[in-house]
Order: C-alpha cells, then sequence, then structure tokens
C-alpha cells in the first residue's frame, strides 16, 4: 500500500502524527525491545508460518544462529508472551514451541516485511529478481487479510526498464527467506 497523495502531501507540507494521548515512552521503541533482537523475526517467521516448531527445525532454519543464542531467543519470546514452550508427553520428551494470541499478533508484522522485501528488494528474493504483490506470493484466500497492499507496478516498470537481469548464483535459495 502506498501512502495516498492527500495524506502524503500533507505530511510533506509539515503535519506531524502525534498520538492524542499521552505515551511513557515510543511504542515503536518498546517493541523494538523485543522484536528487533538479531533472529527474532526470523524465529517468529518459521514458528508461525512454517511451522517450524522444535527447537533443532528452528536451529537448522535460521542461518548462522547458536544454540545457545536460540535458546535465549526463544527464551526472550516466551517471557515476552509471544511463544509458549510445550512439552508434550513422550519418551523421549518432546518439547515445542507454539505462538501465543500475542505471537499471533505478529503475522502482520511479518507480512508487512515481506511485502516490503518483495517490492523494493526482489533481486534479493526472487530468482527473476521482479517485484511481486502478495496475492501472487501467497494465493490461499486465508492469508489474504494478512496482506499489505504495496503496489509493484512502478518497480516492476522500473526493473524492466534497466533490463536487469539476476544471476541466479547470487538469489538465495526460497527455503532460506
Amino acid at each position: 500500500m502506498t501512502l495516498e497523495t492527500a495524506v502524503r502531501e500533507e505530511l510533506e507540507k509539515g503535519e506531524v502524527l502525534r498520538p492524542a494521548i499521552p505515551v511513557l515512552s515510543c511504542p515503536i521503541a518498546a517493541s523494538l525491545e523485543v522484536l528487533g533482537k538479531k533472529w527474532t523475526l526470523e524465529i517468529l517467521r518459521d514458528i508461525g508460518m512454517r511451522k517450524y516448531e522444535r527447537f533443532s527445525q528452528l536451529l537448522e532454519s535460521v542461518d548462522g544462529i547458536s544454540p545457545r543464542l536460540l535458546s535465549r531467543r526463544l527464551r526472550e519470546l516466551e517471557a515476552s508472551g509471544l511463544v509458549r514452550r510445550i512439552e508434550e508427553p513422550a519418551t523421549p520428551k518432546k518439547v515445542v514451541w507454539k505462538f501465543t494470541e500475542k505471537g499471533w499478533d505478529t503475522l502482520p508484522i511479518l507480512m508487512s516485511y515481506v511485502a516490503f522485501g518483495s517490492k523494493y528488494f526482489p533481486e534479493r528474493v526472487f530468482p527473476d529478481g521482479q517485484p511481486r504483490e502478495m496475492k501472487e506470493m501467497y494465493p490461499a484466500p486465508i492469508v489474504e487479510k494478512f496482506f499489505v497492499p504495496l503496489n509493484v507496478e512502478e518497480q516492476k516498470a522500473a526493473h524492466a526498464g534497466r533490463g536487469k537481469e539476476v544471476a541466479l548464483a547470487k538469489v538465495q535459495a526460497a527455503a532460506n527467506w
């Protein structure tokens, strides 16, 4: 979604976005205290979007994270109320990590990152380097309510005009996004 022209014009003229009620601190800063730590969004992506719920799955999926740091991030997410640790009755003991209600509320945030990266960094996201709309990436109707409608037509035209080709060797496999 791009900001409507009228809104953008008002903001460019000097209109300031201020809360109508008193706040103790910036809500963005408060959110970043939890979500802004390295690998946190990727861990949330894997638990919520990919259904990787086992420690070993997460460790394999989050490129570059150590077991110790993954354990720390999971405990921080649990303490923040975003995920819960569930010990399933089995021998040997099986532990899974699942979203809480608060965790599910991160899905629109994650999808915003997907939309932004798909529009503005397509050469790093897609083998052909072309921008994509959310509905093209996620055609299942169930996820439409989480779409961030960033129009990519202008970006597609810019990419086509440059005639830029992306070497497939430079593109990470889709499984690593």
